[in-house]
């Protein structure tokens, strides 16, 4: 029997880099999880990545982002803003992550910013953080042939340019994402 996959919520952090946020995509579209994010975490990554690249225009992450809610429709999540102002967390600009996870019923917040979401405090709500390595890696250990498949696949829509499997694990490996890589080594010719 298969089971229905469990609901993440994505911090904006993870999907600002556009290798990971499309292997997110990918493992999501896959089914190995179900992806979640609101309005405004899509709106936090797109105004960071448009602070820091100066020749990308707006337009064409707005396009990736439509394109992301076409792909996955029942990705973002609503109604969750009630929640904000009763919850504490060290940046307070970071509640509203929380508040859509907790209306998600998501277990998980993938994020690199693992100090701003504290374990005791969100162990509460029965939902931890998590580097987007460990959970990367940890889909990779629990479904191997559906993530493989998945990564596959989005080494094979990159196109320009072309990325052989080696160059695609360095581009992992440069985001911080050293036991994902190191699972896929051994894979290469799958990849």
């Amino acid at each position: 029997m298969m089971h229905s996959p469990y609901p993440v919520m994505l911090d904006a952090c993870v999907l600002y880099p556009a290798r990971l946020r499309d292997l997110l995509m990918h493992l999501g579209l896959r089914g190995l999880y179900q992806p979640k994010w609101t309005a405004t975490i899509q709106q936090e990554w797109k105004r960071g990545l448009l602070r820091e690249r100066k020749d990308i225009e707006p337009s064409k992450l707005d396009r990736i982002e439509q394109l992301m809610n076409q792909a996955l429709p029942d990705a973002e999540i609503t109604g969750y803003e009630a929640l904000i102002a009763g919850l504490d967390l060290p940046d307070p600009d970071d509640r509203h992550v929380l508040a859509a996870a907790i209306k998600a019923n998501a277990e998980l917040i993938v994020t690199f910013n693992l100090q701003d979401f504290p374990a005791g405090y969100l162990s509460q709500f029965g939902i931890e953080a998590i580097h987007p390595d460990e959970f990367v890696s940890d889909i990779i250990d629990l479904s191997c042939a559906r993530a493989l498949q998945a990564v596959s696949a989005q080494r094979a829509s990159l196109k320009h340019p072309p990325f052989t499997a080696e160059a695609f694990l360095s581009a992992l490996l440069q985001l911080g994402l050293a036991k994902t890589v190191r699972m896929l080594e051994g894979y290469k010719t799958l990849i």
